[in-house]
């Protein structure tokens, strides 16, 4: 666990969390909750490829949103009647203290225990996206941000593919091979770049070359 986060917090086993994530909100519930809200956002990971690709390909187990992390408290007010949780180093707190130390955040109903979804509170400059892992790739959110016909922003399918490639499971392994036919020869070319630079060596660069 990393020396920033407080001590405690609680460890879900992989069963307790797929109950507590049973009842994830689907993309349009929590656009409808954030309709007029001034902070950029979109829904990011399986579900954003999923609206890049008009339909939902697979089960989602939960549901992710990226917002700026100066912009959370707006994002906050918008859901008084539940708990925002601090996720970090496969532990949780209830409650705000470790909000700090964390970047990932987790919407609860007090009553029921269930997650909703999950809010990643992104670094920035303004209206400039920086990428945890490679603070050098700054890209202003309206770049970044794409929408559907119906107004549900999500994150550019490059992206969303690049954060899967650092430790790609079987899932985000079917996500690249059910995108990639769907990208433009520009999207690739952005997308080989930001690989070669972040995930050198990655076996996704040769698939973008079409080798």
């Amino acid at each position: 666990m990393s020396d920033s986060l407080p001590p405690g917090g609680h460890v879900l086993d992989a069963d307790e969390l797929d109950a507590r994530w049973a009842d994830a909100w689907r993309p349009e519930q929590i656009a409808e909750r954030l309709g007029g809200v001034s902070v950029p956002w979109c829904i990011t990971a399986g579900w954003a490829l999923d609206l890049f690709r008009g339909g939902q390909s697979r089960p989602h187990g939960d549901l992710e949103i990226a917002v700026p992390a100066a912009g959370f408290a707006e994002i906050r007010g918008r859901f008084p009647e539940y708990v925002f949780d601090a996720v970090g180093s496969g532990r949780v707190w209830a409650g705000a203290e470790a909000l700090a130390a964390t970047h990932q955040t987790w919407l609860r109903d007090p009553a029921s225990g269930q997650f909703l979804f999950d809010v990643f509170r992104e670094p920035h400059e303004g209206g400039m996206w920086i990428c945890r892992r490679d603070e050098s790739l700054r890209l202003p959110y309206d770049a970044i941000i794409e929408r559907t016909a119906n107004g549900i922003p999500y994150l550019m399918p490059e992206l969303v593919l690049l954060f899967k490639a650092k430790a790609t499971r079987p899932k985000d392994q079917a996500d690249f091979d059910g995108v990639l036919p769907l990208l433009s020869q520009a999207r690739r070319d952005v997308l080989s770049g930001w690989l070669t630079r972040v995930h050198p060596g990655h076996p996704w660069l040769a698939k973008l070359a079409g080798q």
